[in-house]
């Protein structure tokens, strides 16, 4: 995935040292009794995602509270000006950084040449860096002119599958490992604007698609299932208010968990909780949610990285809980968010704010140290994977 070495060998040297290190070291004396039993035993290869994640966790170990808080911001400011924008993320070492249209030259080498400066230096390990690229009604790159959404959802759960190989295809070659792409919300009746961009209007047809989509592009890039627990089942537009149903769990297991366990179950590295209230399981939006995390996590089994929806657009809703996205930050860490995303309204100052709200909420003990190790040692986890330095057939344990 993405473009190999780049440089970074020494981090993952010095890193991969340590993890050796410590798995070496000497055996407590009550455990030499069980070496001889566990030394007959054929021990599993580790996958690269399993040593991504022992790699990630002696990265995060090393880090102070102020980096883990900036390691799970996803921030954004305008402009293409490659240097601009690693300065804006390398300034607070934020964990990713999110292309929008305004990001987004006319060409791929252009593209390619804006990523390759937000990746920063040699030796460090990049950001994700992450863009909405679904096609269709939602398109950053305008070479992308592949089926996308409602066409899809008309034609063959593998003409999904060869879309999402395409599209992912033109995301790697632009050093984007990130994509905020799938949607895995139904398109039912009273799911308005979302409609057009849904891959199924039920929840069978929108799960062999939503999977189809995750199995095409995850080789290329990393997948994202959105915007969990669904748009579709309920009405409005998050981008101006909270949408909000009376649904109930059992119900929406039933019509709109299914894309998003299927999903899960095909791969996908992200999901992105939406701004949606459900009011008959909690009475915030399910991107500050605990008990939707929980549901995220042990219904589901999800066990990758949840990031929120935009946080600016909870701006937009004129709710006064909601007017201060530092605090909104703070709350989705809180709950079980592993990266806050903020674009609407964001300054080149917003997502260090947000940073800092969030270690300043760690010393308060408002989000347990915990917590914030937790959600940093996912994020980096996928840095480490993006980073293409696990990609070599050493780590592969087929090879």
């Amino acid at each position: 995935m993405l473009r190999p070495d780049r440089g970074r060998s020494a981090w993952l040297a010095a890193t991969l040292i340590g993890l050796i290190a410590v798995s070496a070291a000497p055996a407590p004396a009550d455990a030499v009794a069980t070496t001889s039993l566990a030394s007959t035993v054929e021990p599993a290869p580790a996958s690269r995602e399993e040593i991504a994640a022992a790699v990630a966790e002696l990265i995060v170990d090393a880090m102070s509270a102020e980096e883990r808080a900036s390691a799970v911001v996803m921030g954004h400011v305008g402009g293409t000006d490659a240097g601009a924008l690693a300065r804006y993320v390398d300034d607070r070492d934020l964990g990713g950084f999110i292309l929008m249209g305004s990001n987004v030259p006319k060409d791929p080498r252009g593209l390619a040449r804006l990523t390759d400066g937000i990746d920063g230096e040699d030796g460090a390990l990049p950001p994700l860096v992450a863009v909405d690229q679904e096609g269709g009604v939602v398109s950053r790159l305008a070479w992308d002119d592949g089926p996308a959404g409602a066409e899809l959802a008309r034609r063959s759960p593998e003409s999904t599958r060869e879309a999402f190989d395409a599209r992912g295809a033109l995301l790697e070659a632009a050093g984007i490992s990130v994509n905020f792409g799938i949607v895995a919300d139904v398109g039912t009746a009273t799911s308005g604007f979302i409609r057009p961009r849904t891959l199924g209007g039920d929840a069978d047809a929108a799960s062999e698609r939503v999977a189809a989509a995750v199995a095409g592009e995850r080789q290329h890039a990393f997948s994202t299932l959105k915007h969990f627990p669904g748009h579709g089942a309920a009405p409005g537009d998050s981008h101006s208010v909270i949408p909000e149903t009376n649904m109930t769990l059992e119900e929406w297991r039933a019509e709109h968990a299914p894309p998003f366990a299927s999903g899960i179950e095909a791969g996908a590295e992200l999901v992105m909780t939406g701004h949606l209230r459900f009011t008959a399981v909690d009475d915030v939006p399910a991107s500050v949610s605990p008990e939707w995390y929980r549901i995220l996590r042990d219904d589901l089994g999800f066990e990758g990285v949840a990031v929120t929806d935009d946080l600016g657009m909870l701006l937009a809703s004129g709710e006064e809980r909601y007017a201060d996205p530092v605090d909104s930050a703070v709350d989705a860490i809180a709950a079980g968010a592993d990266l806050v995303l903020m674009v609407a309204g964001s300054n080149a100052r917003t997502a260090g704010d947000m940073a800092d709200g969030i270690g300043a909420a760690v010393r308060d003990g408002d989000i347990p140290e915990d917590r914030l190790r937790e959600a940093a040692t996912r994020v980096v986890t996928l840095r480490v994977l993006a980073s293409g330095l696990l990609d070599g057939p050493e780590f592969d344990p087929a090879g």
